[in-house]
Protein backbone atom coordinates (compact mmCIF):
# COMPACT_ATOMS: atom_id res chain seq x y z
CA UNK A 1 0.00 0.00 0.00
CA UNK A 2 1.53 3.30 -1.08
CA UNK A 3 1.71 6.08 1.49
CA UNK A 4 -0.11 9.33 0.80
CA UNK A 5 -0.75 12.53 2.71
CA UNK A 6 -4.33 13.10 3.81
CA UNK A 7 -5.78 16.31 5.23
CA UNK A 8 -8.81 15.72 7.45
CA UNK A 9 -10.62 19.00 8.04
CA UNK A 10 -13.12 18.78 10.87
CA UNK A 11 -12.32 16.39 13.72
CA UNK A 12 -15.77 15.51 14.99
CA UNK A 13 -16.86 11.89 15.32
CA UNK A 14 -16.69 11.17 11.61
CA UNK A 15 -13.52 13.13 10.90
CA UNK A 16 -11.62 11.77 13.89
CA UNK A 17 -12.62 8.20 12.99
CA UNK A 18 -11.38 8.70 9.42
CA UNK A 19 -8.12 10.26 10.63
CA UNK A 20 -7.34 7.56 13.19
CA UNK A 21 -8.14 4.79 10.71
CA UNK A 22 -5.86 6.32 8.08
CA UNK A 23 -3.04 6.51 10.63
CA UNK A 24 -3.61 2.86 11.59
CA UNK A 25 -3.23 2.03 7.89
CA UNK A 26 0.19 3.68 7.82
CA UNK A 27 -0.83 6.90 6.10
CA UNK A 28 0.34 10.44 6.89
CA UNK A 29 -2.46 12.64 8.20
CA UNK A 30 -2.90 16.34 8.89
CA UNK A 31 -5.84 16.88 11.22
CA UNK A 32 -7.44 20.34 11.28
CA UNK A 33 -10.15 21.76 13.54
CA UNK A 34 -10.93 25.03 15.30
CA UNK A 35 -11.78 23.21 18.54
CA UNK A 36 -8.82 22.98 20.92
CA UNK A 37 -10.07 19.87 22.72
CA UNK A 38 -10.60 17.92 19.50
CA UNK A 39 -7.15 18.88 18.28
CA UNK A 40 -5.58 17.83 21.57
CA UNK A 41 -7.31 14.44 21.47
CA UNK A 42 -6.27 13.80 17.87
CA UNK A 43 -2.73 15.09 18.41
CA UNK A 44 -1.74 11.76 19.95
CA UNK A 45 -2.94 9.83 16.90
CA UNK A 46 -2.40 11.89 13.78
CA UNK A 47 0.88 12.84 12.15
CA UNK A 48 0.02 16.49 12.74
CA UNK A 49 -3.08 17.98 14.41
CA UNK A 50 -3.57 21.74 14.22
CA UNK A 51 -6.07 24.20 15.64
CA UNK A 52 -6.85 26.67 12.85
CA UNK A 53 -9.75 28.34 11.11
CA UNK A 54 -10.20 26.08 8.08
CA UNK A 55 -11.97 28.84 6.15
CA UNK A 56 -8.70 30.83 6.16
CA UNK A 57 -6.77 30.05 2.98
CA UNK A 58 -3.46 31.22 4.46
CA UNK A 59 -3.91 29.08 7.58
CA UNK A 60 -4.65 26.02 5.45
CA UNK A 61 -1.51 26.62 3.41
CA UNK A 62 0.61 27.07 6.53
CA UNK A 63 -0.81 23.80 7.87
CA UNK A 64 0.44 22.05 4.74
CA UNK A 65 -2.98 21.20 3.33
CA UNK A 66 -1.78 22.30 -0.10
CA UNK A 67 0.66 19.36 -0.03
CA UNK A 68 -2.09 16.80 0.61
CA UNK A 69 -2.95 14.14 -1.95
CA UNK A 70 -6.48 13.87 -0.57
CA UNK A 71 -8.59 16.21 1.56
CA UNK A 72 -11.52 14.90 3.61
CA UNK A 73 -13.83 17.73 4.64
CA UNK A 74 -15.98 16.73 7.59
CA UNK A 75 -17.79 19.96 8.44
CA UNK A 76 -21.33 18.83 7.79
CA UNK A 77 -23.12 20.75 10.53
CA UNK A 78 -22.14 24.21 9.27
CA UNK A 79 -23.04 24.02 5.60
CA UNK A 80 -21.76 27.50 4.78
CA UNK A 81 -18.36 26.72 6.31
CA UNK A 82 -18.29 23.35 4.54
CA UNK A 83 -18.78 24.95 1.14
CA UNK A 84 -16.24 27.69 1.83
CA UNK A 85 -13.62 25.17 2.93
CA UNK A 86 -14.20 23.13 -0.23
CA UNK A 87 -13.57 26.24 -2.31
CA UNK A 88 -10.41 27.06 -0.36
CA UNK A 89 -9.06 23.53 -0.68
CA UNK A 90 -9.75 23.56 -4.41
CA UNK A 91 -7.84 26.85 -4.67
CA UNK A 92 -4.91 25.13 -2.94
CA UNK A 93 -4.86 22.57 -5.74
CA UNK A 94 -5.56 19.42 -3.71
CA UNK A 95 -6.23 16.80 -6.43
CA UNK A 96 -8.91 14.77 -4.62
CA UNK A 97 -11.55 16.16 -2.28
CA UNK A 98 -14.04 14.07 -0.31
CA UNK A 99 -16.74 15.94 1.59
CA UNK A 100 -19.37 15.00 4.14
CA UNK A 101 -22.93 16.19 3.47
CA UNK A 102 -25.89 16.34 5.83
CA UNK A 103 -28.73 17.02 3.38
CA UNK A 104 -29.41 16.15 -0.26
CA UNK A 105 -29.20 19.84 -1.19
CA UNK A 106 -25.85 20.14 0.58
CA UNK A 107 -24.66 17.11 -1.36
CA UNK A 108 -25.79 18.51 -4.71
CA UNK A 109 -23.99 21.79 -4.06
CA UNK A 110 -20.82 19.94 -3.14
CA UNK A 111 -21.06 18.00 -6.41
CA UNK A 112 -21.52 21.26 -8.31
CA UNK A 113 -18.35 22.55 -6.68
CA UNK A 114 -16.52 19.57 -8.14
CA UNK A 115 -15.68 17.43 -5.13
CA UNK A 116 -14.50 13.93 -6.00
CA UNK A 117 -16.96 12.17 -3.69
CA UNK A 118 -19.83 13.18 -1.42
CA UNK A 119 -20.45 11.07 1.68
CA UNK A 120 -23.65 10.85 3.73
CA UNK A 121 -22.41 9.03 6.89
CA UNK A 122 -25.79 8.58 8.56
CA UNK A 123 -27.46 7.37 5.36
CA UNK A 124 -24.62 4.95 4.61
CA UNK A 125 -24.69 3.59 8.18
CA UNK A 126 -28.45 3.13 7.91
CA UNK A 127 -28.02 1.22 4.65
CA UNK A 128 -25.29 -0.94 6.19
CA UNK A 129 -27.50 -1.72 9.18
CA UNK A 130 -30.44 -2.63 6.95
CA UNK A 131 -28.30 -4.90 4.79
CA UNK A 132 -26.88 -6.63 7.87
CA UNK A 133 -30.45 -7.42 8.93
CA UNK A 134 -31.30 -8.90 5.54
CA UNK A 135 -27.97 -10.78 5.26
CA UNK A 136 -27.29 -11.59 8.94
CA UNK A 137 -24.17 -13.68 8.29
CA UNK A 138 -22.39 -10.87 6.42
CA UNK A 139 -19.08 -9.83 7.97
CA UNK A 140 -18.67 -6.98 5.50
CA UNK A 141 -20.17 -5.83 2.22
CA UNK A 142 -19.75 -3.42 -0.65
CA UNK A 143 -22.85 -2.19 -2.45
CA UNK A 144 -22.09 -2.35 -6.18
CA UNK A 145 -25.50 -1.10 -7.26
CA UNK A 146 -29.03 -0.89 -5.97
CA UNK A 147 -29.54 -4.62 -6.54
CA UNK A 148 -26.06 -6.18 -6.36
CA UNK A 149 -23.40 -6.41 -3.64
CA UNK A 150 -20.10 -8.02 -2.74
CA UNK A 151 -20.41 -9.71 0.64
CA UNK A 152 -17.93 -11.45 2.95
CA UNK A 153 -19.29 -14.41 4.94
CA UNK A 154 -17.86 -17.38 6.79
CA UNK A 155 -17.93 -20.34 4.42
CA UNK A 156 -21.22 -22.24 4.85
CA UNK A 157 -20.70 -25.56 6.65
CA UNK A 158 -22.01 -27.68 3.73
CA UNK A 159 -19.22 -26.29 1.51
CA UNK A 160 -16.35 -27.20 3.85
CA UNK A 161 -14.11 -29.86 2.37
CA UNK A 162 -15.51 -29.45 -1.13
CA UNK A 163 -13.97 -27.86 -4.23
CA UNK A 164 -15.50 -24.86 -5.94
CA UNK A 165 -16.22 -27.04 -8.95
CA UNK A 166 -18.21 -29.53 -6.91
CA UNK A 167 -20.40 -27.01 -5.08
CA UNK A 168 -21.47 -25.33 -8.35
CA UNK A 169 -22.03 -22.05 -6.58
CA UNK A 170 -23.07 -20.07 -9.65
CA UNK A 171 -25.30 -22.73 -11.15
CA UNK A 172 -27.05 -23.68 -7.91
CA UNK A 173 -27.09 -20.44 -5.99
CA UNK A 174 -26.55 -17.68 -8.57
CA UNK A 175 -23.42 -16.40 -6.78
CA UNK A 176 -19.81 -15.89 -7.81
CA UNK A 177 -16.96 -16.51 -5.36
CA UNK A 178 -14.27 -13.90 -6.05
CA UNK A 179 -11.86 -14.42 -3.15
CA UNK A 180 -11.05 -16.53 -0.11
CA UNK A 181 -9.46 -15.28 3.12
CA UNK A 182 -7.71 -18.01 5.10
CA UNK A 183 -5.58 -18.18 8.22
CA UNK A 184 -2.35 -20.09 7.60
CA UNK A 185 0.03 -20.43 10.57
CA UNK A 186 -1.48 -17.33 12.16
CA UNK A 187 -1.17 -15.24 9.00
CA UNK A 188 -4.11 -14.19 6.85
CA UNK A 189 -3.78 -15.15 3.21
CA UNK A 190 -6.09 -14.01 0.43
CA UNK A 191 -6.72 -16.17 -2.61
CA UNK A 192 -8.11 -13.97 -5.38
CA UNK A 193 -10.03 -15.58 -8.27
CA UNK A 194 -9.49 -19.10 -6.90
CA UNK A 195 -9.31 -22.01 -9.31
CA UNK A 196 -12.18 -24.48 -9.65
CA UNK A 197 -10.17 -27.20 -7.89
CA UNK A 198 -9.63 -25.03 -4.79
CA UNK A 199 -10.99 -26.76 -1.67
CA UNK A 200 -12.82 -24.70 0.92
CA UNK A 201 -11.73 -25.16 4.54
CA UNK A 202 -13.45 -24.59 7.88
CA UNK A 203 -12.96 -20.99 8.99
CA UNK A 204 -12.49 -19.62 5.48
CA UNK A 205 -14.01 -16.21 4.76
CA UNK A 206 -15.42 -16.08 1.25
CA UNK A 207 -16.25 -12.97 -0.79
CA UNK A 208 -19.42 -13.56 -2.77
CA UNK A 209 -20.77 -11.44 -5.61
CA UNK A 210 -24.40 -11.54 -6.59
CA UNK A 211 -27.85 -10.02 -6.38
CA UNK A 212 -29.05 -8.94 -2.97
CA UNK A 213 -31.92 -11.41 -3.35
CA UNK A 214 -29.54 -14.35 -3.81
CA UNK A 215 -27.14 -13.16 -1.10
CA UNK A 216 -29.99 -13.00 1.41
CA UNK A 217 -30.46 -16.76 0.94
CA UNK A 218 -26.90 -17.68 2.02
CA UNK A 219 -27.97 -18.60 5.55
CA UNK A 220 -30.45 -21.13 4.14
CA UNK A 221 -27.76 -23.17 2.41
CA UNK A 222 -27.80 -26.65 3.88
Amino acid sequence: MSKRLYAVIGLGRFGSAVASTLVSLGQDVIGVDDDEERVREMGELTTNALQIDATDLRALRQAGVNEADVAIISIGENIEASLLVVMQVKDLGVPKIIAKAVTPLHGRILEKLGVSRVIFPEREMAERTARSLVIPNALDYIALSKDHSLVEVTVPTPFVGHTLRSIELRARHGLTLVAIKRQVDGTEQTIVSPQADQTLLAGDIVALLGSNEKLALIERIR
